[in-house]
């Protein structure tokens, strides 16, 4: 057995240790930064380690640190787990060590790409004929759709930005919902568009489509980008897609979706009404690694037309071998990336048509299972109307409700996160792993009764 051979055996043994400890450990991690710091040593060797000694020491000295993103009674942000055949896969990845640029450099990975697309679009109900690109994450995923958006309305008023840049040229608008993710403000000011003009919501965060049409009135001819979302981050909630939609439309303007968690409504008979409308607009961002349950990272760029992508995001070298129908590179920011098709394939793959509903059913039956269950601690109100996999609830004014956020972490059986919403400080929980059961729920309810107690 060669060094290599022996270092991966050791990682194996390291990984299945830590899957196996996610059913009972302590979710918060138990160690900090420091701590870790002076576990891994601080100072770097001068000659050379043994590597499985090396990989021996980052795990022993880094569990203690690691919070169990992966167990089922995570709930802090919205983030998944990762399910097995994913992970696998991404194990394949790193093995692998793929060029995932063009299709001459890997035509496995080309075609892997090529076919998840096409599973994605057909289970989301978009565009049959749209370009998926794969990103770090819905970050960037909105970068990539927005930038294809801002070049395709500059492109409309005359101006070309590939050629002549932002500067003298016409302002592009981008208008979103007050209670838009601030990842959407981020991508806008990466391109360089600065912060979106705001449209009132409702009380679930839900862009009020009069409200959008008034905005739009007041721009003029002005290209435009018009910004909504499918599952608002504390509520839930998604847009009204066929109205705000037609309103843009009438406006010349660019749509584009944030669907960061809730794009994948669409994928299950339940929920596909959520999405209703949704088809209709320019462009879509998701994340794989949230409602999908795939490896960091892996973000969806959709954009219903291809050349738009292309023009935003292609590029050409002599050295490069590109392909006429178009390669990886032409759809995305990044050159040195990960083979992230492969594990989207290997998911989607797993589950199934039938598999993927079921899975968002089942994370959507347990977020109603919490806010029943809170529904009934003395003091708690559920603030939001539970429509899809998000759960926002108050323990009775901001100071008791962060104290039940405090001890709900001391006590360690699970992570849930705080947030601030309408300007009242809430408990936020987003079901969004695969391997979270009806115990899990049970538990973590238990923890929130003892943490509320007064």
């Amino acid at each position: 057995m060669d060094a290599r051979e022996r270092a991966l055996r050791g990682a194996y043994g390291h990984a299945a240790r830590w899957l196996a400890s996610l059913a009972d450990r302590r979710v918060p991690a138990r160690a900090s930064v420091d701590e870790i710091v002076r576990a891994l040593g601080a100072e770097l060797p001068d000659g050379p380690s043994v590597p499985t000694d090396v990989v021996d020491l980052l795990a022993t000295a880094c569990e203690p640190g690691l919070t169990a993103f992966p167990s089922g009674r995570f709930y802090g942000f919205v983030v998944g787990g990762t399910e097995p055949a994913a992970l696998a896969a991404d194990w394949l990845v790193s093995a692998w060590d793929q060029n995932c640029v063009m299709r001459a450099a890997s035509p496995a990975y080309a075609a892997v790409e090529d076919v998840a697309g096409r599973w994605l679009l057909d289970l989301l109900g978009l565009p049959s004929g749209s370009a998926v690109g794969f990103t770090t994450g819905a970050t960037m995923a909105n970068f990539t759709c927005l930038a294809a958006g801002r070049d395709a309305v500059l492109r409309r008023a005359g101006w070309n930005i590939a050629r002549d840049g932002l500067a003298g040229g016409p302002p592009v608008r981008a208008i979103a919902g007050e209670d838009r993710h601030m990842a959407v403000d981020l991508a806008l000011r990466y391109l360089g568009l600065g912060s979106p003009e705001l449209v009132k919501a409702d009380d679930q965060g839900r862009i009020e489509p009069e409200a959008l049409r008034r905005t739009l009135a007041g721009g003029g001819q002005s290209p435009t980008i018009v910004i909504l979302q499918a599952g608002d981050i504390h509520s839930g909630a998604f847009d009204p897609f066929v109205e705000t939609i037609r309103a843009a439309r009438e406006a010349d303007a660019w749509v584009h979706v944030d669907g960061a968690f809730g794009l994948w409504a669409a994928a299950s008979p339940t929920y596909a009404h959520l999405t209703a409308g949704c088809a209709y607009a320019d462009s879509w961002a998701t994340d794989a690694h949230k409602t999908l349950n795939v490896p960091y990272d892996c973000g969806l760029a959709v954009v219903r037309d291809p050349s738009a992508l292309r023009a935003a995001m292609g590029l050409r070298g002599d050295y490069l071998i590109q392909d006429e129908q178009g390669d990886p590179i032409d759809k995305v920011p990044e050159l040195s990336r990960r083979g992230r098709a492969f594990t989207v394939w290997a998911a989607l793959r797993s589950l199934g048509r039938s598999g993927v509903a079921d899975l968002v059913e089942r994370l959507c039956r347990h977020a109603s299972a919490f806010a029943a269950g809170i529904a009934e601690i003395d003091g708690a109100t559920v603030l939001n109307d539970v429509v899809f996999t998000q759960v926002c609830a108050e323990f009775g004014g901001d100071e008791r409700t962060e104290r039940v956020l405090t001890r709900l972490l001391d006590d360690g059986t699970a992570w849930i996160s705080g947030s601030t919403w309408h300007g009242r400080r809430v408990m936020r929980i987003s079901v969004s792993n695969w391997s979270t059961t009806d115990d899990d729920v049970t538990r973590t309810l238990d923890a929130i009764r003892r943490a509320a107690v007064r």
